[in-house]
């Protein structure tokens, strides 16, 4: 009998989608509403955690739960070590979602119950990130199954607190780095640049949440005996803000944005369209293309703004107006300078009286830059399994907490996404194309064949 070929691994995998397998395994996560800012959640994070348990057991890994002591939120550790000599990879996944959002879904289906729709698989984590963590895992056993090996040891983090900020995660790998050893994150959450075409993103942009507020006196002021005679909030708030953003949507605070972009990043974003494909082309950084002002540049955005009584206006002059202003932003700008380069800004343009104040959990940027030997390794290996030159984004538009393991355990980081822009995560009907879901099964297959079949100078530095 002849030794098994990459294609017989992905087959494997692919017969496992086509027969119902996938579909069973998937709808036993979804089932568990795993909703971590719910009351009660604890019972059934724990019962996620004991599934997956399960399936790693058959895998051969071993598997402790953890669990934060401030927030009490539970972590799954597992490995599964074939020699310390070879390379040891990575991954990291979440079981928890936000809430099902029950009743408002469309043809009335439950969050909670993994439904077929003409193509399209509908469930609570589907997309983030049941579907996505299940995909890899699925991989991982169908190397196993043709190989009989998989050719890496693997090490795995699956958090349930993901949604709530990942409270004790930065703490756990912190307190556990000698544990967490390894040499390259595979992981995957977040879009596709669009469901056909394969992506990988080597970091994340940093996430920053500020609330600016004018509070100028106790009450309103009638618009007609003091209109033009004392100062209107909403005015000097909105002008404020349209000190740090100008009316074409280029930043305005230098602190807040990278020195430049690297030319391998560069490269990469060359032709790409931003995730989604709308784009204001006349809005942002000058000089950039859109994608490179998502992929590696810096945004401030005003997530909303108030001041009176917007739903039943009245002749007053407001007595205070907020704002909250959300800065994503890439490597090469210091976290730590983020709130005191506001202040010295608003203080220069007579702004001294607004009040800033840090709203939100906050996530670092991170990034593995684009010509690390394993970002050429894994675009190839995504080539070679779908016919399509990979999308190479050097960060996600969005925020995760990919800094922990790049800042804290050290290690590049390779993230395959399995979702696609029209998701509708966090909202009702959340859903995946099986297409994308069958592709995805086939990409990390061979990818991880490909890993545990090729020497570490082939990825590693």
């Amino acid at each position: 009998m002849s030794p098994a070929t990459r294609a017989d691994a992905i087959a494997l995998a692919h017969n496992a989608f086509d027969d119902g397998r996938f579909f069973n395994a998937l709808a036993e996560l979804v089932a568990i509403p795993s909703d971590s800012t719910a009351p009660g959640a604890g019972q059934h994070l724990k019962a996620y955690l004991d599934t997956i348990i399960a399936k790693l057991d058959v895998l051969g890994f071993k598997t402790e739960v953890l669990t934060d002591p401030e927030s009490g939120l539970p972590f799954l550790l597992a490995e599964r070590i074939e020699d310390p000599a070879l390379p040891t990879i990575f991954s990291y996944g979440h079981g928890d979602t936000v809430p099902g959002m029950e009743g408002q879904w469309d043809a009335d289906r439950d969050p909670w119950q993994l439904t077929d729709a003409d193509g399209l698989w509908f469930g609570r984590g589907v997309a983030d990130n049941k579907g996505q963590h299940l995909i890899n895992l699925a991989a991982i056993s169908a190397v196993i199954a043709a190989r009989g090996h998989l050719g890496v040891n693997l090490k795995l983090i699956l958090e349930m607190g993901e949604e709530a900020g990942s409270p004790g995660l930065a703490r756990l790998c912190a307190e556990n780095t000698s544990r967490l050893a390894a040499d390259l994150l595979v992981a995957s959450d977040g879009p596709r640049l669009n469901a056909d075409h394969p992506t990988l993103f080597l970091g994340a942009r940093g996430g920053f949440t500020m609330k600016l507020s004018i509070c100028r006196r106790v009450g309103g002021r009638h618009s007609g005996n003091f209109g033009g005679a004392v100062a209107n909030p909403g005015f000097e708030l909105a002008n404020a803000l349209a000190s740090i953003v100008d009316a074409k949507g280029r930043l305005k605070i230098e602190a807040w944005k990278p020195k430049d972009i690297p030319a391998a990043a560069r490269a990469a974003l060359d032709g790409l369209v931003p995730v989604g494909g709308e784009v204001d082309p006349d809005w942002g950084e000058p000089g950039l293309t859109p994608a490179e002002r998502v992929h590696a540049w810096s945004s401030a955005e005003i997530l909303a703004f108030t001041c009176g009584t917007p739903e039943q206006p009245v002749n007053a002059i407001p007595a205070e107006a907020h704002a909250w202003l959300q800065l994503r932003y890439v490597t090469g700008v210091d976290p730590d300078g983020i709130l005191p380069a506001l202040r010295t800004h608003l203080d220069a343009h007579s702004f001294a009286h607004v009040e800033i104040t840090p709203e939100g959990g906050a996530f670092r940027a991170s990034q593995t830059p684009a010509d690390h030997p394993a970002v050429g390794f894994a675009a190839q290996s995504l080539q070679q399994t779908t016919g399509k030159a990979p999308a190479i984004l050097p960060s996600l538009g969005g925020s995760l907490p990919n800094d922990i393991f790049t800042d804290i355990l050290g290690l590049p980081t390779i993230w395959v996404p399995h979702s696609y822009p029209g998701c509708s995560q966090h909202a009702p009907n959340e859903h995946l194309p099986a297409a994308v879901l069958r592709d995805a099964l086939g990409v990390m297959t061979g990818l991880f064949w490909d890993l545990g079949a090729a020497d570490r100078s082939a990825y590693l530095p």
